[in-house]
């Protein structure tokens, strides 16, 4: 983490929200990563899209650091809040295109811990919509779908960041990725 002490980057987690000068500090921090996991989202999408990887991390960004109530205890609290922000940015704006177009909404791939639904992208407004349906009757299976997809954690840091053992985040992640490929497969066929 470019040379800062855990302690520090703790610190400075701990103050995001309560003044720019936090936030100035942590930007260079999570960037990276931010821009990674952003850019995997837009991976196989058309060069012409209309929101890039660079804009997404901006605006999520710029959100979280508007927020002057936000607190975050630690990174994977700092990822799981950036996450919710990402998908929420994507929901937003593909509804903005079904909107203006009155067609399709945006599509995003997968990755291959989401594979196994038809196609090799998906529409996000289905994903929101199938997101939704799982959260009213299991939410941690919603977050920890929005952890691993949309905040690029992986097992183990969507365990720790949802305070539940590997062995349950593995089995509920197995059980809400199959619930997801047969909600978003019975979409397409629809």
């Amino acid at each position: 983490m470019s040379g800062l002490d855990a302690q520090t980057v703790t610190r400075i987690l701990a103050d995001f929200g309560s003044n720019d000068v936090s936030a100035r500090q942590l930007l260079p921090l999570v960037y990276d990563e931010l821009r990674r996991l952003a850019a995997s989202l837009f991976a196989d999408e058309r060069s012409n899209h209309t929101l890039q990887p660079t804009a997404l991390v901006n605006e999520a960004f710029l959100r979280m650091a508007g927020n002057a109530g936000l607190r975050v205890a630690n990174r994977a609290h700092f990822f799981r809040l950036a996450s919710k922000i990402m998908r929420q940015i994507l929901v937003d704006h593909a509804r903005g295109r079904v909107a203006q177009k009155r067609g399709s909404g945006d599509r995003i791939t997968l990755d291959d811990s989401l594979r196994g639904i038809e196609g090799p992208s998906i529409d996000v407004l289905a994903l929101e919509e199938a997101l939704e349906r799982l959260a009213q009757f299991s939410p941690d299976k919603a977050r920890l779908v929005e952890l691993r997809f949309f905040g690029g954690l992986t097992i183990e840091e969507a365990a720790d960041a949802l305070a539940i053992s590997r062995t349950q985040a593995t089995r509920e992640w197995r059980m809400a990725r199959a619930w997801l490929a047969d909600e978003l497969n019975r979409g397409t066929q629809a």
